[in-house]
């Protein structure tokens, strides 16, 4: 394949309509140089003639690992931790305290769509610091449908960028800087785990029960209306009666589902399972 080759308007169609079956992302015309960019290296990488000889690989001979970077090649990753504070302040200042009224609880946080693991290392931390003592706990795990991000995740190996609003209490108890990086504490790595899910994929689904919590912030977005009604669905069989689902601060549910009931704390909308 040479640099100048283009991606073909129906191999184009073709790998998108891939791409939707398997993962429920949708990716619009005016995304296609995108897809033609990350898919280019890739490409070259494997030695393959073009777009559609790749196109025909991932369809009937590619294996799992293939399947796998492709994914990573069409997913975007930005994430930072303390992204969104205001959703952290809800947690621990409504949601976890009403939770939690009796004085004994076990939360259990799920953080769907996790990327390297900023979110649910964010919680984390600030759970270890509003409960240093009592009979509250928390389980918490992180998925993402990437394998590479989550990989990343588990090693807890940050850069500048996205530690950029940690404040400086928490940089210097849960971080260790080594050259450019920043190394996160081991206590908080091993207090998420991580697991590799399709929110699309409704078997999968199914062993995703009984959530007090599910942030799902900035992932609905990858998704067409159709996709977005069967993630949102999923999530809500989820949790558990009362749970609460926290989605991106300029997304919002009001046209793909009426099944959860939005409360606005703090000039924040959050959604409330019945």
């Amino acid at each position: 394949m040479t640099k100048e080759e283009r991606l073909d308007e129906s191999v184009f169609r073709k790998l998108r309509d891939f791409i939707y079956e398997r993962t429920g992302i949708y990716i619009s015309d005016s995304k296609k140089y995108l897809l033609e960019n990350r898919l280019q290296r890739r490409i070259h990488e494997k030695g393959f003639k073009g777009y559609e000889d790749y196109f025909y690989f991932l369809r009937y001979n590619a294996d799992g690992d293939e399947i796998k970077s492709l994914f990573d090649a069409v997913t975007t990753n930005e994430t930072y931790f303390f992204r969104e504070p205001q959703h952290f302040d809800i947690l621990f200042d409504h949601i976890f305290p009403e939770l939690s009224s009796n004085g004994r609880y076990r939360f259990r946080v799920w953080s769907a769509g996790c990327s390297t693991g900023e979110e649910p290392y964010t919680i984390s931390m600030l759970f270890r610091e509003r409960y240093k003592v009592g009979g509250v706990t928390m389980e918490i795990i992180g998925t993402d449908l990437s394998e590479t991000v989550l990989e990343a995740a588990k090693r807890g190996v940050y850069s500048s960028y996205s530690v950029r609003n940690v404040p400086e209490s928490f940089m210097k108890k849960y971080f260790r800087q080594s050259g450019h990086s920043f190394i996160l504490d081991d206590s908080i790595k091993r207090s998420v785990r991580f697991q590799r899910v399709n929110l699309v994929d409704e078997f999968a689904m199914k062993r995703f029960r009984n959530y007090d919590v599910i942030f799902c912030r900035n992932v609905l977005i990858y998704f067409d209306d159709k996709a977005k009604k069967k993630v949102v669905s999923h999530l809500f069989d989820a949790l558990k009666p009362g749970g609460y689902l926290f989605i991106g601060a300029s997304e919002s549910l009001h046209n793909i589902t009426r099944a959860f009931k939005p409360l606005v704390i703090n000039r924040t909308v959050v959604y409330k399972r019945g």
